[in-house]
This record gives C-alpha cells, structure tokens and sequence, in this order.
C-alpha cells in the first residue's frame, strides 16, 4: 500500500491500493475514489468491539474499501479539520494510543480498539477522558491531528509537563499524571487552567499545536448574542 498527503494544513490522504488491499475507515472519511474499489460496512471485531469504539469518540460501523480488481484503486481521506494527517506503519504487535476522534482510516490489518486509562485523576481531567483510542499492527494507520505535530522521545524518566489538550498520540509505555496548577494567584490570572499533565518516558508523544475547544472558545468572542430587548449584538 503505498500513500501520499498533500493540500498543507488542509490535508488528504491519498492511498493507492493494489489488488487484494483493503482499507478500513470512519463513517464519511472517503472524500473520493475510484470505482474499482467495494464498499462493506460493518462492525469490525465484533459488537464488544464496536461498543469500544463508540465509547472512544468513533462509530461502532466502520467502513471496508477492499480493491476486487486487477488494477491500482485510489482512496483519499481528508482532514475533517486543519492540521495534519500523522502516518505511520506499524510492526507486528507494535501499539499507538490516540486520542478520541483522531482515526481516519488503516489497513485491514490494523486492529482499533479501545484504550481506558487507569488512573482515576488522568481520567477525569486528562482532557480526552478515561477512554481513549488503541491501534495494534501490522500496517499502515492513518491519525489526524489539529494545527501540526510535533514529536519527542522521551528517555526513560524523562519528563515534559504539557496542556493536557495537547496531547495527541503517546506510545503504551509513556506515563502520565495530572497536577493542580499551584497557587491562587496562579490558579485565577495565570489563564493555564486548573491541571497540567507530567509525561514520563520511556517512549513517544506527539504533542498537536492547536485543540479544538481553545478554537471555539477564540470564535465564540465574535459570534452574535441576543440583547435584553430582543435585538442581537454583533461582537466585532
């Protein structure tokens, strides 16, 4: 399976399948095709399976695009938001942890399922909840991310404090633990929020530059409000 992204911060996946290869997608990640590919949708690995998925933000259907021909199919996946589409082949047996709503598409081969978080404080305020998103290999996954990536390796016990929004893909072996901002002063003008999350290594994390509520909270400045007298403000 062979694969390119364009378009920038606005991008899509193009995907070549030769004959035999399947892809497997969210519900409505297909932007365009050729026709020599079939379509099945259905819940992959079973109910159990699909309930996981719907608890990790995705649906419990997904959609297989298998190439029947004899010739190349094309499949293009776009972003459903700006940022990047992150692609990485994985070995055998070899696990990424995401967070909710990152898959767009994989090869048959890959296996998603549900990842729960275990401790109770990185649940509750980890910002993406005690449910996330696991990926076994082999084989091609395809993740989306918001804004761009940007990748560390942690050393064993080396440590990075972050915005739990920002975290966007971590390996299995990553710790994390969520802290209280400390002090009033800071907690009330420091704008950070209450919680700040500690990632200790050994393994990767790619952190995304940019999150979707801190997007909708910028644009709702500018949206318009509804006056005492029934009129509307227009907050420019």
């Amino acid at each position: 399976m062979k694969h390119t992204i364009q378009g920038g911060n606005l991008p899509v996946a193009l995907i070549t399948l030769e004959a035999g290869e399947a892809l497997i997608t969210e519900r409505g990640a297909m932007s365009w095709m050729t026709p020599n590919l079939t379509m099945d949708t259905n819940m992959k690995g079973g109910l159990l399976k699909g309930i996981g998925r719907a608890a990790s933000g995705e649906s419990v259907f997904l959609n297989t695009y298998t190439n029947n021909s004899g010739n190349p199919a094309l499949m293009a996946c776009a972003s459903s938001f700006p940022g990047e589409i992150f692609a990485k082949q994985l070995a055998p047996g070899e696990e990424l942890v995401a967070q909710k709503g990152a898959f767009l598409c994989a090869e048959s081969s890959v296996t998603v399922s549900v990842h729960i978080r275990k401790k109770l404080g990185v649940g509750l305020f980890g910002g993406e909840g005690f449910i996330m998103q696991k990926y076994t290999g082999p084989g091609w996954v395809f993740l989306e991310i918001d804004g761009s990536a940007i990748k560390y390796s942690l050393e064993p016990g080396q440590q990075l404090v972050i915005d739990p929004g920002h975290l966007a893909i971590q390996s299995p072996s990553i710790n994390t633990e969520i802290t209280m901002v400390k002090g009033f002063k800071n907690i009330a003008l420091g704008g950070e929020g209450l919680l700040l999350a500690t990632v200790t290594g050994p393994g990767d994390i790619w952190l995304q530059t940019l999150t979707i509520p801190n997007v909708a909270k910028a644009v709702s400045r500018f949206l318009p409000t509804a006056n005492s007298s029934g009129g509307i403000n227009l907050n420019l």
